[in-house]
């Protein structure tokens, strides 16, 4: 491919702008006007970085005219999706990005270099001769890898090999370091040697039962080696783009105001303290639908009832009620079973070194690249199951130190990197938020009201361990009767659901007070969203009796025959008024329809 195609400042400059001009122009601003179609800003962003590139390229293929194509093509790349890059203030990282990823895409694309098994990287003439090597043997290969790296790390007329070669090197030395030796002797045996366990449980004096065990225990070794390993390399990325710092946001008056047992509603409002769209806490609980949220788990009442829902469906729709799409980065556990109550386990799991005997999650890596991309946007993420199983914000990090900072049930703490994900659920949820979308009262409420009311209705997904919507309380009241509530999660579950339905309280009276209109149907709503208003704060008045009852975290004694009874008729007195206020929510909804 030739040079100077797309970049090369041939035309004419108009308006009597010249070169120098554009000299005098930050990036920025020149990949502002590229983005509009001004092709010489974008040959004077070439212009400054294309020894920059060329250098880079030059680095990962050795080969100078290979690296020459690599440039222009990346070049073509970049200037073809030129539009699609939002932050324009990271132009030199993004197309540092585009030349790494051509380079790859290069030297990845031979077929026959990226089938070749491990005993192909012999090559015939080679010192030594093809019976030199054991190629069973892992450090006989890592003696050859890297004896062929050294002779021809200057003069290998092929990059592609030449590249293939140091990777597997890297890949081999990095992953099998961490086996014991008689871990990688049959590792080796296994995967390199194709044995079975039974001809290996023969050849070391084993059982095949040992043998399983040791293939267990290594790939488990080697797949947490490998997560360490691409969390490495997207450390090394970052340095490379001169991106590796450090980062923490400063606290806004959200992270100080009294808060909610919802801890989703709590840290979605800590993020909104960072946009420009500042509603109340009772607003984000109630356009989020986390202030009329109930979900009991049968029998015991667990704990997890309240978190127990695809975070995945529910917490983008709640978003998107208020107008903002998200990024979303998981593993995907089951959040419909519960796990063990962390209130009830031996506090010895719940630390770091408890952590750390956990394997690592696959998305690791792009959680971090997740929060790190927020973070530098100047919002915090939600993260969940940090410390404790609840939701919180991650809002700094310090890439020297790989650590994380951030606050989960209003208390700051500090998080190393690979414990993303390794709590005692061994869960990861990351969410950002995006976009933005403007939305009006009106639209922001009916697609609440929506949100809400299939909820109630059980139209979310449906869980074997629980009962969501009106229905939970029949659960919870059957549950009582059973006489087998574990007092701590019973008294969670009191806790959330009474604050919450303060919060739909306060958010309906905040409806009532700011809502705009003179015509019939905003009358209605004003008339409706008041009388709601008052059910759920009866509603609150009434659970706070069982608050009381059974205060958390000790929970009282749910399952004496006084204490059940009283419970239940509470419970059944909440969901009449419940039952009448999802009425009145039902009438709120045709009348914006």
């Amino acid at each position: 491919m030739g040079d100077g195609v797309i970049w090369e400042k041939g035309a004419e400059l108009t308006n009597g702008e010249t070169e120098h001009d554009l000299d005098m122009l930050e990036d920025s601003v020149l990949v502002q006007r590229a983005q509009t179609g001004d092709r010489e800003a974008f040959g004077e962003l070439i212009r400054r970085h294309r020894r920059q590139m060329f250098g880079y390229a030059q680095t990962l293929t050795r080969e100078p005219f290979l690296a020459e194509d690599i440039v222009q093509d990346a070049l073509i790349r970049a200037f073809l999706h030129l539009g699609t890059l939002v932050d324009v203030a990271r132009f030199l990282p993004w197309l540092h990005r585009i030349v790494r990823n051509q380079a790859y895409s290069r030297l990845s694309s031979n077929p026959v270099v990226r089938e070749r098994s491990f005993s192909a990287l012999q090559r015939t003439g080679e010192d030594g001769g093809p019976t030199d090597v054991v190629w069973s043997n892992l450090d006989d290969i890592l003696h050859r890898v890297s004896r062929s790296l050294a002779e021809n790390a200057n003069t290998t007329a092929n990059p592609e090999e030449h590249l293939m070669r140091r990777q597997l090197h890297e890949m081999i030395t990095n992953l099998l370091s961490c086996l014991t030796k008689r871990e990688r002797q049959i590792f080796e045996s296994h995967f390199f040697d194709h044995l079975s366990p039974q001809e290996i449980a023969k050849l070391f004096s084993l059982s095949a039962t040992n043998v399983y065990q040791i293939l267990s225990r290594s790939r488990k070794k080697v797949a947490r080696e490998r997560i360490r390993i691409i969390v490495d390399q997207y450390m090394m990325d970052r340095k490379d783009l001169g991106a590796l710092k450090t980062n923490l946001l400063s606290k806004t008056s959200t992270f100080h105001v009294p808060g909610t047992w919802t801890s989703v509603g709590w840290a979605l409002y800590r993020m909104l303290g960072f946009t420009d769209q500042k509603l109340s806490l009772p607003m984000v609980m109630g356009l989020t639908g986390q202030a009329f949220r109930i979900t009991i788990c049968h029998d015991d009442v667990h704990i997890a009832g309240p978190t127990m829902y695809p975070f995945r469906d529910v917490l983008p729709r709640g978003l998107q009620n208020m107008g903002w799409s998200c990024r979303i980065v998981e593993t995907q556990n089951k959040r419909d079973v519960p796990g063990d109550n962390t209130n009830l386990i031996d506090s010895a799991l719940l630390t770091s070194a408890a952590k750390e005997k956990r394997p690592p999650q696959e998305e690791l890596p792009a959680a971090l690249e997740l929060i790190h991309r927020s973070i530098d946007r100047g919002i915090p993420v939600l993260s969940w199951d940090l410390f404790i199983p609840e939701f919180g914000v991650i809002y700094g990090y310090d890439d020297e130190q790989r650590m994380l900072t951030a606050m989960e049930c209003m208390q700051d703490d500090k998080l190393p990197y690979d414990h993303l994900g390794r709590g005692t659920l061994e869960d990861l949820f990351i969410l950002s938020l995006e976009e933005r979308t403007e939305k009006d009262q009106r639209s922001m409420l009916r697609d609440a009201l929506s949100m809400i009311l299939d909820h109630y209705d059980g139209k979310e997904a449906p869980t074997d361990r629980g009962e969501r919507g009106l229905r939970a309380y029949d659960v919870w009241i059957n549950a009582f009767r059973g006489g087998k509530i574990e007092p701590n999660g019973n008294a969670y579950n009191i806790a959330v659901v009474q604050d919450a339905r303060r919060f739909a309280a306060d958010f309906l009276s905040e409806i009532n007070a700011e809502w705009q209109g003179d015509d019939e149907s905003d009358e209605l709503i004003r008339a409706l969203s008041a009388e709601a208003a008052q059910l759920f704060r009866q509603m609150a008045e009434q659970l706070q009796e069982l608050a009381l009852l059974f205060p958390f975290p000790s929970g009282g004694d749910p399952n004496s025959v006084v204490n059940r009874e009283r419970a239940v008729n509470v419970l059944q007195s909440v969901k009449g008024l419940e039952e009448q206020a999802v009425s009145l929510l039902e009438q709120m909804n045709a009348a914006l329809a």
